[in-house]
């Protein structure tokens, strides 16, 4: 039995990022499909439909939607959305959690995420992102303080510090493989070579 439950541990390590990838990927696939489709044999023959055009639908729309939320008008409604669920009290929580999620994970903005940074903290070095040049100045002038965000590890979320430039050493590390390696606590699917 002893030699049984690591067995069974490698297993599941081997097993569970696979399935879980693959099942995510189907699941979004298949929802794109099923929120199109009845949509799409209102506006077509049935004759027309075929299986795969929901999710072609769907991955259209939002390609389009990007597009929209470039212009101008559709940016101000955008805003103007943003700003009411920021005023509804349980509806702020969750907005603003799936909000800072996106943004987190957005790793393609980079405009957001200048470099990478290690501050040290209570004697540890951590690795950190700068993020708020320009607001550091607006909010503390002349002090030349950085905003720096911080994610914890094995969470959604982090916080943001305001410390000084000369504190921070600029790390050799892209900004994908610095966010998964805080967001992991450190631990590499694979040794780098």
């Amino acid at each position: 039995m002893n030699k049984l439950l690591p067995l069974l541990l490698k297993g599941l390590v081997a097993v569970l990022p696979i399935g879980l990838t693959v099942y995510l990927i189907y699941w979004l696939l298949a929802t794109g499909e099923a929120l199109a489709q009845p949509l799409l044999l209102f506006l077509i023959p049935d004759v027309l439909y075929f299986p795969g055009l929901g999710l072609i639908a769907s991955l259209g729309m939002l390609v389009l939607i990007g597009f929209l939320v470039n212009l101008y008008g559709v940016r101000y409604l955008v805003k103007i959305s943003h700003n009411i669920f920021e005023r509804i009290p349980l509806v702020k929580s969750i907005y603003g959690a799936i909000t800072d999620m996106m943004m987190v994970f957005n790793l393609a903005e980079k405009k957001e995420m200048k470099s990478v940074v290690s501050l040290e903290w209570n004697g540890a070095k951590v690795i950190g992102f700068v993020t708020g040049e320009q607001t550091g100045k607006q909010l503390f002038g002349d002090q030349d303080l950085v905003g720096v965000y911080v994610p914890l590890s094995y969470q959604i979320g982090g916080i943001t510090l305001y410390i000084s430039r000369d504190r921070l050493t600029t790390l050799d590390i892209g900004v994908e493989e610095a966010m998964r390696l805080t967001l992991t606590a450190g631990v590499q699917s694979k040794p780098k070579s």
